[in-house]
């Protein structure tokens, strides 16, 4: 195992965050969302049939291949039959991904979309009628998952290994974002309440190991 990312003291134990070195893709749980990516160097996102985002842009707009239409009337079609956001791709010494765009135009541009149909919006949510505030909600979710999948690939995943008198008592691990808001105070929580006499039994086996 790697060196920790941070260690503390807490209650008697210590806490170790580690980076997760096998943690799970976001996209293999269960997200509203369908992550498609195009790509000549990485596999991104969810799996598809589709060539090209032209292709993707008329099966969900259910129109023809004969048609002429530009993509921004593609969009604007699949934005009726979905809750449909563009997906941005930062390479740069590592990857980063948004629903927003990058400032760097070299390193930069989008990679593809998340999206959800509206007919499974309202399977979700179990609702006759897609509101403009249900709209807001399920961008609100595809904005989510695409940070959770930002962080997998920037490996911002951790987990945490708690041990007493140098022996390990409990780990966790797959946890996402930033490990102070998230890992730490979880590790924090999982540790257990020490008895005054199981203190002393500590710190007396401590006294006879190093005399």
């Amino acid at each position: 195992m790697h060196d920790p990312v941070y260690e503390e003291a807490y209650k008697g134990h210590i806490i170790k965050i580690y980076h997760d070195p096998d943690a799970e893709s976001p996209r293999a749980w269960s997200n509203l969302g369908t992550l498609i990516c195009w790509h000549r160097r990485y596999r991104l996102g969810d799996s598809h049939q589709f060539d090209s985002p032209e292709a993707f842009l008329r099966d969900l707009a259910d129109v023809s291949d004969s048609s002429d239409l530009s993509m921004a009337q593609l969009r604007e079609r699949a934005d009726r039959k979905a809750v449909l956001l563009p997906v941005f791709l930062y390479d740069h010494s590592g990857l980063a991904m948004n629903t927003i765009g990058f400032h760097c135009p070299w390193d930069s541009g989008q990679v593809g979309f998340v999206y959800v149909t509206l007919e499974a919006v309202r399977k979700e949510f179990s609702v006759k009628r897609v509101t403009k505030a249900l709209r807001e909600k399920a961008e609100d979710i595809l904005r989510g998952e695409i940070v959770s999948y930002d962080a997998n690939l920037g490996g911002w995943v951790y987990g945490y290994v708690i041990e007493r008198d140098g022996e390990e008592i409990d780990a966790c691990w797959g946890f996402v974002g930033d490990y102070e808001t998230g890992c730490l105070p979880e590790a924090r929580q999982a540790v257990p309440v020490r008895s005054p006499g199981q203190i002393l039994q500590s710190a007396a086996a401590q006294a006879q190991a190093h005399p």
